[in-house]
C-alpha cells in the first residue's frame, strides 16, 4: 500500500505529512472479526438452548424437510404395507386402525388380492422348510404372519420368507380369552395391508395338502368363508352355554366350531371391531367353556349366517379321543394317508357337492418333517 500525500499550510509553505493507513486498517479490521466471533459464540449457546428447551429445533427441521419431501401420496398412507410386522400400537389402537373400511368398494388403483397366512404359535415354527417349498414361486399373493410368545426371537435368515414376519404379540393360555385375543391380534396385523383380502389361521403343526395355485383358486373362488358353527346339543355344545350370556346370545344361537379358520376381508373387519359380544365371552366363557371354540363361531352365527360354508378347511383328527386331536409323525406319512384326507371326503363348496373339503393338515410333529420334503412334490405338487 502507497502513503497517502497530505499538506498542511505552515507559515505560507506547504509541509507533505504522510499517514501510513496499513497501520490503521489491520487493527480495526481485527477488533471487528473479534466482535463478530464473540457475538456469533453467544448467539449459538442462546440458539443451542432453545432448541434443547422450546423444541425449535424439530420444528425447523420438520418444516425445512417438508420444503424438500415429495407430497405424500395414497400409495405411502394406505396401499404399500409395512416392510415388516414392527409396530409400537397396542391393542386398542391396532383394533382401530384395523377397523377402517374403505367406503367405496372400487379400488382406485391395482390391486392383486393376496391370501394371509397367520401363524398361532408358541415359539419355533418347525415345518417352515416344508411352507418354503410351498410359497416359492408365487410372491406377491400371499403374506405371512406369526403371533409367537413375547419372548422367543426367531432365528430366520434374511432370504426366509419368514423373516420379519413376527408381529408384537402377548402371552396366550389355552381355552382363554387371551387365546382369541391373539387371533384378533395377527387379523389386526393382516387387515393393515389393503392387499390381504382372505385371512387363514394355522398353527405350527399345520401343513399345507395342496400346492399353492389350487389353495389360492379354491379360497379366491369361495363365495363364503370357511368356519364351523355347529348347532351342537350335548355337554360340549350347549352344555357350555351360561344364562348370564343373554341378552346378546340366547341359548339357541350358541355355535361350536374349529378354531382353524379362513374368512374373508369384510368378516375379519367384523371379528376385530366386535365390542358387543367381547364382554360376555370374555366374562362368561371359560374353562370348561373353551372361548375359541365359541366365540367368533357364535358371532359370526348371529351378524353374517349367509356368509359362512359353515365348515374348516383344515383337517384334524379327533378320533382317538381327549382334549387334543392325534399328532402325526414319520411313521404317519405316506401317499394312502393323505389321499384319504384329500379325496375320501364329501363337503358343500359353492353349494355344490365335492371332494376336495381341506386344503391344511395337523398336528404334524417335527420328526415328520424330512418325509414330508422328501415327498412333497409327489403328495401336494410343490
Amino acid at each position: 500500500m502507497q502513503s497517502r500525500l497530505v499538506t498542511m499550510e505552515e507559515g505560507g509553505t506547504t509541509n507533505p505529512i504522510r499517514t501510513n493507513q496499513s497501520r490503521v486498517f489491520p487493527s480495526r479490521l481485527l477488533r471487528s472479526m473479534l466482535f463478530l466471533l464473540v457475538a456469533g459464540i453467544v448467539l449459538s449457546v442462546i440458539s443451542i438452548r432453545m432448541y434443547r428447551n422450546l423444541g425449535v429445533g424439530s420444528r425447523v427441521s420438520g418444516a425445512l424437510q417438508a420444503c424438500f419431501q415429495e407430497p405424500i401420496s395414497l400409495h405411502h398412507l394406505i396401499i404399500k404395507p409395512p416392510s415388516y410386522n414392527k409396530h409400537t400400537m397396542n391393542d386398542s389402537e391396532l383394533l382401530w386402525r384395523a377397523s377402517f373400511v374403505p367406503q367405496i368398494k372400487e379400488y382406485p388403483f391395482k390391486r392383486v388380492p393376496k391370501i394371509a397366512f397367520m401363524f398361532l404359535a408358541r415359539g419355533p415354527l418347525p415345518l417352515s422348510p416344508l411352507w418354503e417349498k410351498f410359497f416359492v414361486g408365487n410372491e406377491g399373493l400371499y403374506s405371512i404372519y406369526v403371533h409367537s410368545l413375547p419372548h422367543y426371537v426367531s432365528n430366520f435368515s434374511t432370504s426366509s420368507v419368514f423373516y420379519g414376519k413376527q408381529i408384537p404379540s402377548q402371552t396366550v393360555e389355552w381355552g382363554r380369552m387371551s387365546m382369541c385375543d391373539a387371533e384378533r391380534r395377527l387379523l389386526a396385523n393382516a387387515l393393515l395391508d389393503i392387499s390381504n383380502e382372505w385371512f387363514v389361521l394355522l398353527s405350527e403343526a399345520c401343513i399345507p395338502l395342496h400346492n399353492f395355485s389350487i389353495i389360492y383358486r379354491y379360497i379366491s373362488r369361495s363365495r363364503f368363508s370357511f368356519m364351523g358353527a355347529v348347532d351342537e346339543l350335548g355337554p360340549y355344545g350347549r352344555g357350555r352355554y351360561d344364562i348370564n350370556m343373554l341378552p346378546e346370545v340366547n341359548i339357541s344361537q350358541w355355535r361350536k366350531g374349529s378354531q382353524w379358520f379362513e374368512t374373508n376381508r369384510k368378516l375379519a373387519v367384523d371379528i376385530i371391531k366386535d365390542t358387543k359380544f367381547y364382554p360376555k365371552f370374555n366374562q362368561f366363557c371359560r374353562p370348561a367353556c373353551y372361548v375359541d371354540e365359541h366365540y367368533f363361531p357364535t358371532m359370526l352365527t348371529i351378524q353374517s349366517p349367509s356368509l359362512l360354508a359353515n365348515r374348516s378347511l383344515t383337517y384334524v383328527d379327533w378320533s382317538r379321543g381327549g382334549a387334543h386331536p392325534a399328532t402325526f409323525g414319520k411313521n404317519d406319512v405316506s401317499n394312502n394317508f393323505f389321499k384319504k384326507i384329500r379325496e375320501d371326503q364329501t363337503c358343500i363348496y359353492n353349494n355344490q357337492p365335492t371332494s376336495v373339503c381341506f386344503l391344511f393338515a395337523r398336528k404334524f410333529a417335527p420328526s415328520a418333517l424330512e418325509a414330508l420334503l422328501q415327498n412333497s412334490l409327489d403328495f401336494f405338487g410343490y
